[in-house]
């Protein structure tokens, strides 16, 4: 009774995992190849722009334009764009780094103020465009909301397909001759024997990478699922979707009316103090008052810590950084974060965002990601070849008589 009965459910799980299959199978085909496309973004971007993002120091002592100045420069070399980020590295041949939002963004000598262009605007534009594709179907404007559910749907429906593809795979008896179909791909297979067989082989080795990304993905796409990472690690989810920790940090006390904001080179050096081995250290700039200029010369809210984002050599997880608020009337510390600060919710909701695209591991986990992301198109293009022979199976024309055979025909 109890072998008919898993019968019963293997033959149900079979028909639902093909109808989802069938059903998403196009948006995971996509999704699938541009996680492929974007695995290796930044060391791509790294390549493109390695002539921008270095300069020659005019002398071992020469001196450094303020970063106030570098974004000025920039201000005035593309008036058209806002800068929103300047990101500072610490060797002497490094430049510069501003960010300009939607346009883009540019390196500036610091010896010279020279605005250099990021140098791969076509690469940043065919990631953006991938990334726009895997996020939300390239959708824009409100179309993004639908686009981002579908996506999310597909993710959802791809988790569903790699675990009840396990069970579906499940052997009833471990033996080699049971195995072997399953763990490498057989020569001299056609047709549907083909087909089964790289579906099976992909979706072995493939499946625990699969899990891990449409498991985070889930994650990311739903604040239901990120809200469970924190409650079964018993913490309070955060308010709102996403990583948490982006929020302003409000000022204890706000400064006297009429005191000046510290420069950016002040502020950048009191980040940077507790970590002698940063390897770059970035500020969001906002649309707010600027620095050196006095409080209340603008109409602004109330006064914000400015907080930067410092990333040390070596650190373990690799993704790790630490948030350092810095009033910037005086540059007292306001807050200080890192990953070691976060509860375990936050850490593992962190873990997650990264291992989704294979960060969290390196290069190596990139590879993988891309691997398995690869081998998700496989599985769908396999898959439809399965279905399609199930649905429309091929009728086998009779066999044509051979000459001996035809009557009325000599040798």
């Amino acid at each position: 009774m109890m072998i008919r009965n898993l019968d019963r459910l293997r033959k149900v799980l079979f028909w639902v995992h093909l109808v989802a299959g069938v059903a998403a199978g196009l948006v995971i085909a996509l999704m699938s190849l541009t996680g492929v496309a974007i695995a290796f973004e930044a060391q791509v971007l790294e390549w493109a722009e390695r002539d921008a993002r270095h300069v020659q120091a005019p002398a071992p002592d020469a001196a450094r334009l303020s970063v106030d100045e570098l974004v000025a420069r920039v201000r005035a070399a593309r008036p058209e764009a806002q800068p929103s980020g300047v990101t500072v590295y610490p060797g002497p041949d490094a430049a510069v780094l501003v960010s300009l939002g939607r346009e883009g963004l540019a390196y500036v000598n610091p010896y010279t103020g020279e605005v250099r262009e990021g140098g791969a605007r076509g690469w940043r534009s065919f990631f953006g465009f991938m990334e726009n594709l895997h996020r939300w179907l390239a959708a824009q404007g409100d179309g993004r909301a639908v686009g981002r559910a579908i996506t999310g749907a597909g993710n959802a429906a791809f988790l569903f397909l790699a675990v009840s593809g396990l069970y579906l795979w499940w052997p009833r008896k471990w033996t080699r001759r049971a195995m072997r179909p399953s763990l490498w791909f057989r020569r001299g297979l056609k047709g549907k024997a083909r087909d089964w067989n790289w579906h099976n082989v992909i979706g072995f080795w493939s499946l625990p990478v699969l899990i891990v990304l449409t498991a985070s993905g889930m994650v990311i796409s739903y604040k239901w699922a990120s809200d469970l990472v924190f409650t079964v690690t018993g913490n309070p989810p955060p308010a709102t979707q996403g990583p948490p920790g982006q929020s302003a940090v409000k000022l204890p006390t706000p400064p006297p009316p009429g005191t000046e904001r510290l420069g950016l080179d002040a502020l950048f050096a009191e980040a940077s103090k507790g970590t002698p081995a940063w390897k770059s250290v970035s500020l969001r700039l906002g649309g707010g008052q600027r620095p050196g200029e006095p409080q209340g010369a603008r109409a602004s809210p109330a006064p914000e810590a400015l907080t930067f984002t410092v990333r040390e050599q070596g650190a373990w997880p690799l993704f790790a950084s630490t948030q350092v608020s810095l009033n910037p009337f005086t540059g007292e510390q306001v807050k200080q974060e890192g990953y070691a600060d976060y509860n375990s919710g936050r850490k593992l909701r962190t873990w997650l965002r990264f291992l989704h695209t294979g960060e969290a591991l390196g290069w190596l986990g990139q590879l993988a990601a891309a691997v398995a992301s690869l081998g998700g198109v496989f599985l769908v293009w396999t898959g439809f070849a399965l279905a399609w022979r199930r649905f429309f199976p091929r009728r086998h024309a009779a066999p044509r008589p051979s000459a001996r055979a035809e009557p009325g025909t000599t040798a």
